[in-house]
């Protein structure tokens, strides 16, 4: 891996490129200080790794289209992953159907892996939530979710890697760790 993640020409931390887009289909100007993260590449390297949609959002924050996406309406059970690290961010027992049109979660599987940052772009005060790990942006997380934490984590499909249950219980073993409930 190498030491630095930032896009071409930006300074400390991963700046969003001014036309990208949140979660919440809203531009975002939110910088992320990449400095503690443990998955690091250049630019370039995260443009191989990435797809192109997976880069402009995980990367340059910027966000797909609602109703359009790989799992707003996905009901397997299973675990997300951030798509960017051997992450996982968030248990399909805890996605609901929150008519956004993207995938939503009342919590993260750790919430040692989901950080937040506030965001006051376009006068307005939300919190954008990163991959504490890979600094991957993930969406934005509100207050108007379902008990029991009355949050609604509004995430980006295209930031996400889904595994199914079985596959992820595997996983866990395979890494000694025990399954999120």
């Amino acid at each position: 891996m190498k030491s630095s993640n930032q896009p071409d020409g930006a300074e400390k931390g991963a700046a969003c490129s001014t036309r990208a887009k949140s979660g919440c289909g809203l531009p975002s100007n939110v910088v992320i200080d990449m400095s503690k993260a443990a998955v690091r590449y250049t630019d370039a390297e995260w443009r191989q790794i990435l797809t192109p949609g997976q880069y402009e959002v995980a990367r340059m924050q910027g966000t797909e289209s609602p109703f359009h996406n790989e799992y707003w309406d996905n009901h397997a059970d299973g675990v997300y992953f951030s798509v960017c690290s051997d992450t996982p961010l968030f248990d399909s027992r805890d996605k609901f159907d929150s008519g956004t049109g993207w995938p939503s979660f009342t919590k993260p599987v750790e919430p040692l892996f989901v950080s937040s940052q506030a965001d006051t772009s376009l006068g307005m005060v939300r919190d954008e939530v990163h991959c504490t790990v890979d600094g991957a942006h993930l969406g934005h997380v509100f207050d108007d979710g379902p008990p029991p934490t009355g949050l609604r984590y509004c995430i980006n499909s295209a930031s996400l890697r889904f595994m199914p249950r079985k596959q992820y219980e595997a996983w866990v073993a395979s890494h000694g760790a025990a399954p999120s409930k």
